[in-house]
């Protein structure tokens, strides 16, 4: 069977706004304002414009290679084996976490209909447990027909989950809009410069836009991606930017001033839809409750069934990559790795009932956003071990732009805090004791070890830093803002490494002709020519 190129741009679109669009909109403008107060709407920009840069990388390493997975599969062509061992497991379990996030969110908003999801802490009940189940299985199944219809019932989703947002913000601001909101309680920036930054970092703005990640999972499966891929990545981060900052303008302003006057980090929402609904109730449009609640449903559904499919082109990356049994690469009769869907169902059903929920969530974010450092580095060593293939999208300055998003990749995992990073180092460990088991029996010579060195130097120093840092449970020995300055150029210094610890031109060249035999068994017709003509 042949994967199918069946996703246009408004499909690849949206498939990456669906995955920022999460449950996490209903909190965020409330979490950046007691942070960054009104300046909280530069904390937007700052984020959308850091995680631009990194989707920038992705934009030219997905048009020279658009294949299923490539956040688990590119880094191979540029640094070997090993290092994409790395990159593919730890996207792989952040994946896996993200579904189980998804649909927990979901059944506790749907349990002010349906109260025996949820126990009195908000926990699941043992009818909730086999109701997530059945939700994940659904999530799955869809998924098991084709990316054509995966993607329409994710269109169809999405456009809801955009719909609802701005009549929230149209009709917020017109019930109430208080300009003096925006220069009362100390001003504009009344935690000044430091306040923005904290709103990007701890207050999750760059966090909220890393779903872009699910369209470069999915370029094997897009039509003319060539023109596609990049146009989707830049037009997702540019819709959702639109979405998050027009809800932080109409929270700001329609914030009760009386509320303000022991300022913004005061602030608070105690409705069960959080700050949206409590500023629904507050100006009196409660029609707007019942849209916010159908929407605090729909919207983490939607985001899982991105990730599910996702995951399952991760999984087949992975088996690409020789860490995972080529059983998880066969594809059905719809084009999909129907193996690989029913390792990660199964994976993320025991992450939902096994792991607590903060630990889930932990792992999430920092699990996916190292696997983002990989972009930047291949991008730029793409330009020393191809430099004359075709690049349908080239990205200007290269080495600047790259050096610069991998350092805001590097702070974002940094900002997630030692308690976070120690997790993601045992992670590792344990995605390399299985692959090195496997490696027992299969045998591989094309490891290209020398070209991971970078990233053992890295893991161990940003490591350190986090320790001694004062972000999540760290030791608080490195004072703000010294410690990001410092992390920083250590990621400068280990970008300089790892793109002069890329892959000789020799290996380089086998491991494309490696992917071209691939592709020949994963496409047909005119997809395997379109594939096979890209140089």
């Amino acid at each position: 069977m042949a994967m199918r190129r069946e996703i246009g741009l408004l499909g690849l679109t949206f498939v990456a706004v669906g995955g920022v669009l999460g449950s996490g909109w209903l909190f965020a403008p409330l979490d950046t304002a007691q942070l960054a107060g009104p300046a909280s709407i530069i904390s937007w920009l700052i984020g959308a414009v850091a995680m631009l840069l990194i989707a920038l990388t992705y934009a030219e390493n997905s048009t020279l290679f658009p294949i299923a997975g490539g956040i688990a599969r590119i880094p191979q062509f540029s640094h070997g084996r090993l290092l994409a061992l790395a990159m593919g497991w730890s996207a792989w379990v952040g994946y896996c976490t993200t579904a189980p996030i998804e649909v927990k969110a979901s059944l506790g908003y749907a349990s002010s209909y349906l109260p025996w999801l949820t126990n009195s802490t908000g926990g699941l009940t043992f009818a909730g447990y086999v109701a997530a189940a059945i939700f994940l299985a659904v999530l799955t199944v869809i998924n098991v027909f084709g990316v054509a219809w995966f993607a329409r019932i994710n269109t169809a989703m999405t456009w809801f989950k955009l719909i609802v947002p701005v009549i929230f913000i149209v009709v917020i601001v017109a019930a109430r809009f208080e300009p003096s909101n925006f220069t009362s309680a100390g001003g504009f920036a009344p935690f000044g410069v430091p306040g923005i930054f904290a709103a990007v970092s701890t207050g999750g703005v760059v966090f909220a836009f890393i779903g872009f990640r699910h369209a470069i999972d999915l370029a094997g499966e897009v039509r003319n991606s060539q023109r596609v891929i990049p146009l989707a990545l830049i037009m997702s981060v540019l819709i959702c930017l639109a979405i998050y900052v027009g809800l932080q303008i109409a929270f700001v302003g329609a914030i009760d001033p009386a509320s303000l006057a022991k300022g913004w980090q005061t602030i608070e929402a105690s409705h069960e839809l959080g700050p949206l609904g409590a500023l629904a109730t507050s100006v009196g449009v409660l029609w707007l409750l019942s849209m916010l609640n159908v929407a605090a449903v729909i919207s983490p559904a939607g985001s899982g069934l991105v990730s599910v499919g996702s995951n399952a082109r991760l999984a087949l990356a992975m088996s690409n990559n020789g860490v995972f049994p080529r059983l998880f690469a066969k594809l059905n009769e719809y084009g999909v790795p129907l193996w690989g869907l029913i390792l990660n169902y199964v994976v993320a059903l025991f992450m939902l009932i096994v792991l607590p929920f903060q630990e889930i969530l932990a792992l999430n974010s920092a699990a996916v956003v190292l696997s983002f450092i990989a972009g930047p580095v291949s991008m730029v060593a793409f330009r020393y071990l191809a430099p004359n293939a075709h690049r349908p999208f080239v990205v200007p300055a290269a080495g600047v732009v790259g050096a610069i998003a991998f350092a805001i990749a590097t702070l974002m995992i940094y900002w997630s805090g030692w308690s976070t990073i120690w997790v993601l180092l045992a992670l590792l460990a344990v995605g390399a004791v299985l692959f090195f088991l496997r490696l027992a029996v299969i045998g591989r010579e094309d490891l290209e070890p020398a070209s991971a060195v970078w990233f053992a130097i890295y893991m161990a120093g940003l490591s350190i830093l986090s320790y001694f840092g004062g972000y999540g449970g760290g030791l608080n020995l490195i004072p703000h803002p010294l410690d990001s300055v410092v992390v920083v150029l250590f990621a400068l210094v280990t970008f300089l490494l790892a793109v002069r610890g890329r892959v000789t031109q020799e290996v380089f060249e086998r491991f494309r002709h490696e992917q071209h035999e691939i592709e020949r068994q994963e496409y047909d017709g005119d997809d395997a020519e379109d594939v096979m003509t890209r140089e």
